[in-house]
């Protein structure tokens, strides 16, 4: 058997778990992964700051399903990261994060000696955000630690997993890492018979379908469901997409605005597919509800840690739903044509409310340039708010908005693992939160990622100087002084337009960079009312 390194053996396994690109910055102690790396493993996507590297691997396990990988440096380039990775932690994305650790041969148990980038437990970091950490010593301990990392990341519930590797151990010998497929998880006996028998009571239904339908890969037993039980769905924001947006069983509003609240206040059942009901979907438990509640999730804790259900299914939504299909008898149509009237009368209210108009205009300005396959990356802008909420998703794992940990900043750097999979991607973000990672425009140029970056530009933290005014306290802090755009996507050798509003010219200037193969910049100066999704307008 060839002889090859650690750096080597886990590309290795990384390719085999299906990784093709893998995104990373180089430092002093994990130069072995750059060095090794080359045909059999999966090219590395350099980026500007550590934190890009977890944002952009969570990018892609959204975009595709598949792995994330990100690769670190030790002590502050691990440190770097771990925002991103407590993002992809609420999201519930399959990430693996290996950093770097300080030399064996040099670290001394129970104290730290000052070796470049020492910390006293650097996985102690994550810890509280992984679903797994590993800390391998040893060249054997490595391989087997991240074979059960990718099985961990990838097995239902999925969630991001740290490993460490000493800068050392590295470069030692090791046979190749075996990768094992990824486990479901089947409900229990009687569990599903108990749902279909509550479900065949012909009770009214809605189905609330969360992030755990897509990472399921369930959307066509959605579908199926709905229509067997005459039932509308109400998507959380990580499974926008997983109803086709024309479906005339999907209600396509958030339940923050008044008719999809009282939709699900008086309908018999809420039946919840792989989702936890956050504190953000639910108004912080105060939404209404209705008297039977269901649930599956594939995640133990979530089935009764906010709500309490009266029949709670324990298993993977598709493993539950295929089984339920063929239990249950079809209902009579008829819930279409009201689910319409009402869809109308709540954007027709949007539309004609003046606070609100030029948010609906947005919204159709965007959706008139997207392509089909465009994915859309949110941020935690008022733009990113409506689109996240509101906006028009073709299908699952085509939109991204971190609204779980809430992480400013997210969509310029999290674009770069769709794209770099060759996947034409949109960010929506505001002019604030994309100063976060402007470095990255950087990493588009020179990839030429096919990433348009759509900001709104209304002069600083918009949402947090909503919140000031609502509040009634003084305008501090939140009004910023912004780049001349222009200059700047010249700067990075990124084309850019700059229009005022948001309606034609916006769409005009969306659709030309759309069509660019490479990244464009668009900037559209307008400032946005927040949509009811957001806390301050929670209670209007």
């Amino acid at each position: 058997m060839e002889e090859a390194s650690v750096a080597r053996r886990v590309l290795e396994a990384f390719e085999r778990a299906g990784v093709r690109k893998a995104f990373g910055l180089p430092g002093v102690h994990n130069l072995a992964f750059w060095r090794d790396a080359g045909p059999g493993t999966p090219e590395i996507v350099g980026v500007r700051h550590e934190q890009t590297a977890v944002y952009a691997a969570d990018g892609l396990a959204r975009a595709t399903g598949g792995l994330g990988v990100a690769l670190t440096t030790t002590g502050p380039g691990a440190a770097n990261a771990a925002g991103a990775f407590g993002e992809a932690a609420a999201a519930g994305s399959p990430v693996v994060l290996v950093a770097s650790e300080v030399s064996t041969a040099l670290r001394r148990p129970g104290t730290v000696r000052g070796i470049l980038h020492e910390s006293r437990d650097q996985a102690g970091i994550f810890a509280p955000l992984a679903k797994a950490v590993y800390r391998p010593r040893t060249a054997a301990e490595a391989g087997a630690a991240v074979g059960d990392a990718v099985l961990t990341a990838l097995s239902w519930p999925r969630g991001p997993v740290y490993v460490d590797i000493p800068t050392n151990v590295l470069t030692e010998p090791l046979p190749p890492i075996e990768v094992s497929a990824p486990t479901r998880r089947s409900p229990g006996l009687g569990q599903v018979d108990r749902l279909a028998a509550l479900l065949g009571e012909g009770v009214g239904t809605v189905i609330w379908a969360g992030g755990g339908v897509v990472q399921s890969g369930a959307e066509p037993e959605l579908v199926a469901l709905a229509e067997r039980l005459d039932a509308p769905v109400v998507t959380t924001y990580a499974a926008r997409g997983s109803m086709p947006p024309g479906h005339p069983l999907h209600v396509g509003l958030p339940p923050h605005e008044p008719e999809v609240a009282e939709l699900i206040e008086k309908t018999g059942l809420l039946l919840a597919l792989g989702t936890g009901f956050d504190g953000m979907m639910t108004r912080n438990w105060r939404m209404p509800l209705p008297g039977r509640l269901a649930v599956v999730n594939c995640a133990e804790e979530d089935l009764a840690k906010n709500l309490t259900p009266d029949v709670a299914v324990l298993g993977d939504v598709r493993t539950v739903l295929t089984e339920l299909l063929g239990l249950l008898t079809p209902r009579p149509a008829g819930a279409a044509e009201g689910l319409g009237a009402l869809r109308e009368a709540t954007r027709g209210r949007l539309r004609a409310d003046p606070r609100t108009a030029e948010a609906m205009r947005f919204l159709a300005s965007v959706e008139s340039a997207l392509g089909e396959d465009t994915v859309v990356v949110c941020d935690m802008a008022i733009p990113g708010y409506w689109y996240g909420g509101y906006g028009r998703v073709a299908g699952g794992r085509l939109l991204q908005y971190p609204v779980g940990w809430g992480t400013l900043g997210y969509a310029l750097p999290a674009s770069v693992g769709p794209a770099a999979d060759g996947r034409p991607t949109l960010v929506i973000s505001g002019d604030g939160g994309l100063m976060f990672a402007l470095g990255e425009f950087m990493t588009l140029a020179e990839r030429r990622l096919p990433v348009t970056v759509l900001v709104l530009d209304d002069g600083g933290y918009g949402m947090l100087r909503y919140d000031q005014e609502v509040a009634g306290d003084p305008i501090r802090g939140t009004d910023l002084r912004n780049p001349e755009w222009e200059r700047l996507g010249e700067a990075f050798g990124v084309p850019a337009t700059v229009v005022d509003g948001v309606g034609e010219a916006l769409a005009g200037a969306l659709a030309e960079a759309l069509s660019d193969p490479g990244p464009r910049l668009v900037v559209g100066r307008a400032a946005l009312l927040p949509p009811k999704t957001t806390s301050p307008r929670w209670f209007e």
